[in-house]
C-alpha cells in the first residue's frame, strides 16, 4: 500500500521541522568521517540514480583503525593499488531448508510458513544457542527456534501456547482484511541496554483499523514478551524495519514509504533510545534508499520491463562499517501472482557503508538469489534476516526466508534457508603470478600487532610500514618480513628485529601490501596477540562475548 501521510509530510517540507535528534553538529565518528552540521541530509525526493557517497569522494587525511577489521569493500583504504577488487557471494547450505512448515500450528492459518519476514536471527552468548524468530502460518504467530551450530534447528515447546515453539501469538489482533495479523518485524538482541529485561526488542508492524502501527515489545529471554511498551503514533508501512547502528549508538527506523518515481522505497529516522525513537518516528523522516538504474529487472522477457523497487532493507554493524541487505522487487504485481498462483521476485544484494546513511554498492548481482526451478524452497521472494549475518568460526552465515510454489494461498509455503561465505569474504584485492602492491591511506591505530585476513598458500604476503613522508620504517621492511603462505581468516603479521607495533601508535603511517598469488581481504592491527579486532560482531556467533570481538582466537576453538 502506498504511505501517503509520509509522502505528504516529506513533500510538503517539513523533512527539516525536526531535526533535535538527529542534528549533531559536525560529528566525527570512529573511522574520521565527519559529518555534516545538518544530519540526517535533507532529501527530499528520490532517484532512480545510484546514491552518491561522500566520504569516498573527500575520505579523511587519517584514518583511525582501531575499531575492527578493515576491509575492502571500497576505496576508502587505498591510495594507491596493482592489486585487482574482486566481489564474491555467499553459497547455499546443501541442509536447505534449514526451516520448513511442518508443525500443524505452522500449517493452520491460510498458508503454510515458516520463515522470518526480517524478524531476526542472533546467537545468545548466556544459552550458547543460536536464535531464530520467525513466521508461524500465515503472519499470525512470531515462533523461536534454536540452534546449537546454525544448522541444525530445533523447535522447542514453550509455555506460551503450550505444545508449540509459539513466543507470541498475533491472533488475537484484528487482522487485516487479507488475513494479515501481523507483517514485518524485526527482533534485536541489544547488549547495550542496562534493563535485563528489556535485552531482546521486537519491534513489529500491527494491523490497527485503517492503518499498520509499529509496536516495542520487550523481553529478558526471547520468549516471554512484555505488552507494547510504545506504538507508533502516525502510519507506518507495513514492511517497516529497524536496525541498531553501535558505532553511532542510535536506533535507525526504516520506514516503508512510496515515491512516485521510485515506487517503494525507504525513509529514515533515528534516535538514540528505542521507545522515545518509536514514539516520535515521523518527525524529522527524511527519504533515503531505493532502488537504481543499476538493479536487476527480471530475468523473465514477460517482466523484463517492469522497473525494480526496494522492498526492504535490514543492516547491522560488522567489524569497521555497516552491512546492508537489499531486498529488491521485480515483479510480477500480486494480481499476476495471485492469477498465475506463483511468487514475486525478490532477491537479496549486498551494500556498504561507513556512515549509516550513505550505502555503497559496487556489486549488482544477486548476493541471496531466488530458484524458480521445480519444487525449490526459494522459488521466489527471498527476504533478509533481522541481524543480517553471524559469524561461525570462519565463516559467515546469512539465513534468508523464500517461498515455493505451493498447492494453497499463493503468496505461502515459507521456508528458511543458509548460505555462507568466508569471514570478511565480501571483496578482495587479488594477485596473480606477478607480485602486485597495496599502499593504504594513512592510517592511526593504539594496538600493537598486525593482523591479516588472507588467502595466499601458492604465494606469498609481505607487509612494510611507512612514514607520513613514505618512507619505510626499520625493521618493518618487505625484506625483514616473514612471508605468510597460508589460507586463513586470522593470521599475525612478523617481522625480524620485531613484530610489536607499539613504537608506532598514534601516529600516521601507511601499509604497504606485497602480495603474490593471492588473495588480501582485510588486515587490522589488534593490541593482543589473540588478534581481537573490536569490531562489531554483526548477530553475534559462537566465542563472543561481547557486540565486539574482543576474542580474537577465542572464537575459533569449536
Amino acid at each position: 500500500m502506498g504511505l501517503s501521510w509520509l509522502h505528504r509530510i516529506l513533500s510538503c517540507g517539513m523533512i527539516i521541522a525536526s531535526l533535535s535528534f538527529s542534528t549533531l553538529g559536525g560529528e566525527t565518528l570512529y573511522n574520521g568521517i565527519v559529518l555534516p552540521d545538518a544530519w540526517p541530509p535533507a532529501v527530499e525526493t528520490l532517484t532512480r540514480e545510484p546514491m552518491p557517497v561522500p566520504y569516498l569522494a573527500s575520505p579523511p587525511g587519517v584514518i583511525p583503525i582501531d575499531v575492527g577489521r578493515q576491509l575492502f569493500v571500497d576505496d576508502f583504504l587505498i591510495e594507491q593499488t596493482t592489486l585487482t577488487r574482486r566481489y564474491h557471494l555467499p553459497e547455499y547450505h546443501a541442509a536447505n531448508p534449514v526451516l520448513k512448515p511442518d508443525k500443524p500450528w505452522e500449517q493452520e492459518d491460510a498458508a503454510r510458513a515458516a520463515a522470518p519476514f526480517s524478524d531476526g536471527a542472533f546467537y545468545d552468548p548466556e544459552d550458547k544457542l543460536f536464535k531464530m524468530w520467525y513466521i508461524g502460518g500465515y503472519i499470525a504467530s512470531t515462533c523461536l527456534a534454536t540452534s546449537r551450530d546454525g544448522i541444525h534447528w530445533d523447535k522447542p515447546s514453550f509455555d506460551v501456547r503450550p505444545g508449540t515453539n509459539e513466543v507470541l501469538n498475533h491472533r488475537d489482533v484484528k487482522s487485516t482484511g487479507d488475513g494479515r495479523y501481523r507483517d514485518s518485524s524485526t527482533v534485536w538482541l541489544d547488549r547495550d541496554d542496562p534493563d535485563p529485561q528489556r535485552r531482546y526488542k521486537m519491534f513489529v508492524t500491527t494491523p490497527i483499523p485503517q492503518r499498520w502501527s509499529l509496536a516495542l515489545r520487550c523481553s529478558a529471554d526471547g520468549v516471554h514478551w512484555s505488552e507494547p511498551v510504545a506504538v507508533s503514533a502516525t502510519r507506518i508501512g507495513d514492511r517497516t524495519t529497524v536496525h541498531y547502528n553501535p558505532f553511532r549508538k542510535k536506533w535507525i527506523f526504516g520506514l516503508r514509504i512510496s515515491q512516485s518515481d521510485v515506487g517503494r522505497a525507504r525513509a529514515y529516522f533515528e534516535h538514540p533510545d528505542a521507545i522515545a525513537g518509536l514514539e516520535q518516528v515521523a518527525h524529522g523522516a527524511v527519504p533515503w534508499l531505493c532502488a537504481d538504474r543499476l538493479d536487476p529487472h527480471h530475468p523473465d522477457p514477460q517482466y523484463s520491463e517492469i522497473e525494480p523497487q526496494l522492498y526492504n532493507h535490514d543492516a547491522v554493524g560488522y567489524e569497521s562499517l555497516m552491512l546492508g541487505l537489499f531486498s529488491i522487487w521485480q515483479g510480477p504485481p500480486n494480481g499476476v501472482c495471485a492469477k498465475l498462483k506463483i511468487q514475486k521476485r525478490n532477491e537479496v544484494l549486498v551494500g556498504y557503508s561507513r556512515d549509516g546513511f550513505h550505502w555503497y554498492r559496487p556489486d549488482r548481482r544477486r548476493f541471496l538469489p531466488v530458484n524458480p526451478t521445480q519444487g525449490a524452497w526459494n522459488w521466489g521472494n527471498v527476504q533478509s534476516v533481522g541481524g543480517c549475518c553471524l559469524i561461525v568460526r570462519d565463516k559467515l552465515h546469512f539465513y534468508v526466508s523464500g517461498r515455493a510454489i505451493g498447492d494453497r494461498f499463493w503468496d505461502g509455503n515459507c521456508h528458511t534457508g543458509l548460505a555462507t561465505m568466508r569471514r570478511d569474504g565480501f571483496a578482495s584485492m587479488d594477485a596473480g603470478g606477478e607480485s602486485g602492491v597495496l599502499t593504504t591511506r594513512p592510517v592511526r591505530f593504539a594496538g600493537k600487532y598486525l593482523f591479516v585476513n588472507v588467502d595466499a598458500p601458492k604465494g606469498a604476503l609481505r607487509v612494510e610500514v611507512l612514514n607520513h613522508d613514505g618512507k619505510v620504517i626499520e625493521p618493518f621492511t618487505a625484506d625483514n618480513c616473514d612471508p605468510v603462505t597460508a589460507d586463513t581468516t586470522l593470521q599475525q603479521v612478523t617481522w625480524k628485529g620485531g613484530d610489536s607495533l607499539s613504537g608506532l601508535s598514534g601516529q600516521p603511517v601507511r601499509f604497504r601490501f606485497h602480495l603474490k598469488k593471492g588473495s588480501l581481504y582485510a588486515f587490522w592491527v589488534s593490541p593482543n596477540k589473540s588478534g581481537a579486532s573490536y569490531g562489531y560482531v554483526a548477530a553475534g556467533g559462537p566465542g563472543f562475548v561481547e557486540s565486539r570481538d574482543t576474542v580474537g582466537r577465542g572464537a575459533y576453538s569449536p
